[in-house]
């Protein structure tokens, strides 16, 4: 299991999500170019010192990206999908793939996708912070897969 940012725009969502990449064990690739700079000191602070910890790849571009792909399915997470996240079986080697905050992905990339999801929401109200996707998506994928980590602690 991997996330996977297409040039992402925002520093800070980055870096949180890079640091939930680090805390729940899943690597990220990066799609540049990124809407920043990649030593901005809103990534480093919304990362904190988790940065180092995370198995991070990052691609000059989707092109790049995408002919280096190894397997797994290309999951895009998207308002424009048909499928709620919760009715899709994930796969432990599923990359989940998040578009920029500003415009999602461009259609090529939308149609490379092998399954589109959606975040169920209240009428009206059209999307939810990329992070925050992120996390709830990731959490139902790694539940799903077994596979979270093991913290070796038991209440």
């Amino acid at each position: 299991m991997c996330l996977a940012l297409y040039e992402p725009d925002i520093p800070q969502n980055t870096g949180a999500i890079l640091r939930l990449a680090a805390c729940l064990g899943v690597g990220v690739d990066l799609i540049e170019p990124f809407g920043f700079v990649w030593d901005d000191r809103r990534l480093r602070r919304a990362g904190m010192d988790y940065l180092d910890r995370v198995d991070l790849v990052r691609h000059r571009s989707w092109a790049r990206y995408a002919a280096s792909r190894d397997g797994g399915r290309l999951v895009l997470l998207t308002t424009r999908a048909a499928t709620p996240y919760p009715a899709f079986a994930f796969a432990a080697d599923d990359t989940l793939l998040l578009g920029r905050e500003s415009a999602g992905v461009p259609e090529a990339v939308h149609e490379a996708a092998d399954a589109r999801l959606v975040i169920p929401m209240r009428p009206g109200l059209r999307s939810l912070n990329v992070a925050l996707a992120a996390a709830i998506v990731l959490g139902e994928a790694l539940r799903q897969t077994g596979r979270f980590p093991d913290s070796g602690e038991r209440t």
